[in-house]
């Protein structure tokens, strides 16, 4: 069934997102030697630093790493059900990835997601653009991952904006036009 024929979705609406706002994902992830070895033979990427643990011991990281890529996806999908699941249409692009710190076996990621801005689109009435910044943390509270990303948002639909604009007040419903 698609989206449109559902109710709520559990992501955001264009409307609901404020720049500077800031979500800290609840959902944590450890990361496994599968996890790297699927994604990695998955997408072709034979790199050793990733899938060859002898050649790795002897790179200055003494270990396998965690492809870049998985550990992007990764951060990524652990904030899709707090900002854009069943809300979004689309990626527009992503742009100042960045891996500060390595990724390996066993290291336990969290996401913090920022809002850092939002803006009607010029071409579709029933959508918004919103960048979002995604930052991933290990464990030891390292910045592992970085990623600024924007979304093409839904709307809210007429009735879910009416109710959410009573909800905050005569301001809110006045600010519609």
């Amino acid at each position: 069934m698609s989206s449109r024929g559902r109710g709520k979705m559990a992501g955001l609406y264009f409307e609901q997102f404020t720049v500077g706002q800031v979500f800290r994902h609840a959902v944590t992830k450890t990361v496994t030697e599968m996890d790297n070895t699927l994604f990695s033979v998955m997408t072709l990427n034979v790199q050793p630093l990733h899938l060859d643990a002898h050649f790795s011991e002897r790179t200055e990281f003494g270990q396998r790493l965690v492809n870049s890529l998985f550990t992007l996806g990764l951060v990524i999908g652990i904030s899709v059900s707090d900002t854009t699941l069943g809300t979004t249409i689309g990626n527009l692009g992503m742009t100042d990835v960045r891996f500060p710190k390595p990724v390996f076996h066993g290291d336990t990621l969290r996401v913090e997601t920022e809002i850092v801005s939002a803006r009607a689109s010029r071409s579709r009435p029933d959508a918004g653009i919103v960048e979002f910044e995604h930052r991933g943390i290990n464990q030891r509270g390292e910045l592992v991952c970085i990623c600024r990303r924007s979304g093409l948002m839904r709307r809210m639909p007429e009735a879910v904006f009416q109710g959410h604009a009573a909800a905050q007040g005569p301001s809110a419903a006045e600010g519609r036009s």
